[in-house]
């Protein structure tokens, strides 16, 4: 399917795509309103200011997708190459593609880029040995890292990016990550991977939500996780910082354009939540992919209204839980009602999404025997996806057996802390 083809085909599905009418509750106060007019200047709109200054030299490759862009809204790419001062050779896109045609689990293939006429590379599920052989074909000297990340270790761009920086260090590449903000902001929570369960959404041993922008991180695998594989590190690692931002802020806060890093991420609230309701991509639940409300509409052809009122009388700080019915049109349960809840954020500074997921999913289990984990039968090893984005059974068989949520979370409260101190030489913003 050409990009065009795909991009008719995606717009009607959206339009389609209307399920219910359904009227979230963001629960900002006037206070937070102002918020919103504070300037945080990203990475790249410092270095455009600068006349891409820093990027003048040598024949720069462009790692990105649609969040790639300025306070104007337009793509750095399209600004970098109409600039006359940057020789951008190569572009690499990631999953959904570097225009943002593609769903989920695909990508746009190569192609010629027929706005700039710039090459295209099809980087999603690329290998560090492939990406090498790019880098290699386009002969660039340096890659350049723009996208927007959610903040969960189970968002795959960020493995891109570690992906890229290992082929840039293979290759002698230098590698520039232009920063943005962590969304959900700078506090880590939630279990660690294990190197057991690792996987492409999770190739290393980090928290749930790791509560760094992608600069940091770039920092952190550079100097942690590359040479740890007994690779090179990339020489030259800059990161372009931004301008305004600090680790208690909120995306709402930054005055920044959001725009949908995936087609399932369409709000600065979807990921608030997604760091905690992506979970249920691990059972036989729908996740709301399909609807309008993606990872706040949750639910099943068994629930019924019992679940909304269970989850309702734990009084979780920061939600409110609304029974809700809704018939997605792609994904699990397509085609069917489903019965659940819409998780509404009621206040972004009390909410801590895992605790709420965890707590959902311990409702499930103690009221619906329908409830099950997703079985791959693909991975007879490690089949339980639930696994792989927890980073170990141990939440799952905590369920199974009936733990308390505070038990749940507090087994991973040291780990918790222990990757706090482990990544702190690597922040940047205080």
């Amino acid at each position: 399917m050409t990009g065009l083809d795909r991009r008719t085909l995606l717009a009607g599905a959206g339009a389609a795509s209307v399920a219910l009418p359904l009227a979230a509750v963001h629960g900002a106060t006037p206070a937070r309103a102002e918020t919103r007019r504070a300037t945080v200047r990203t990475g790249a709109d410092v270095l455009a200011a600068d006349g891409w200054r820093g990027l003048s030299e040598g024949r720069i490759g462009v790692f990105t997708n649609p969040t790639g862009i300025l306070q104007n809204g337009r793509s750095i790419v399209d600004e970098m190459h109409e600039s006359g001062n940057v020789d951008v050779v190569a572009v690499f896109g990631p999953e959904h593609g570097f225009r943002g045609t593609a769903q989920a689990g695909e990508s746009e293939g190569d192609m010629v880029d027929p706005r700039t006429g710039i090459m295209v590379y099809d980087a999603y599920g690329a290998n560090a040995t492939s990406l090498a052989a790019m880098y290699r074909e386009a002969q660039v000297d340096t890659v350049v890292f723009d996208i927007q990340d959610v903040g969960a270790r189970f968002y795959t761009y960020i493995w891109s990016m570690y992906t890229a920086m290992v082929a840039a260090a293979d290759e002698g590449v230098a590698f520039t990550v232009l920063d943005r903000p962590n969304p959900i902001g700078g506090t880590p929570r939630g279990p660690m991977m294990t190197p057991e369960y690792t996987s492409g959404v999770g190739a290393h041993e980090i928290i749930q939500a790791h509560g760094m922008t992608v600069g940091e991180l770039a920092r952190f695998f550079n100097a942690d996780y590359l040479p740890r594989n007994g690779g090179a590190t990339v020489d030259e690692l800059t990161v372009v910082e931004m301008e305004g931002w600090r680790r208690d802020m909120l995306f709402e806060e930054t005055g920044l354009l959001w725009v949908l890093p995936s087609p399932n991420m369409p709000t600065p609230d979807t990921a608030l939540l997604y760091i905690g309701t992506c979970l249920f991509e691990g059972t036989n639940l729908s996740e709301g992919r399909g609807t309008t409300r993606p990872f706040e509409l949750i639910g099943a052809p068994y629930v019924d209204h019992r679940w909304a009122e269970w989850l309702t009388a734990r009084e979780l700080p920061g939600v409110l839980f609304r029974e809700a019915y809704f018939n997605p049109l792609i994904s699990k349960n397509a085609g069917v009602i489903n019965g659940g809840v819409q998780v509404h954020i009621t206040d972004p500074e009390e909410l801590d999404a895992i605790r709420v997921a965890v707590e959902m999913l311990i409702g499930l289990k103690e009221l619906y025997p329908e409830f099950q984990w997703r079985y791959d039968s693909w991975d007879t090893a490690r089949p339980y996806w639930i696994d792989k984005l927890t980073g170990s059974p141990r939440l799952r068989n905590q369920i199974d057996q009936g733990a308390s949520a505070d038990t749940v979370i507090s087994s991973w409260k040291r780990e918790t802390a222990e990757f706090a101190s482990r990544r702190r030489r690597h922040l940047i913003y205080r």
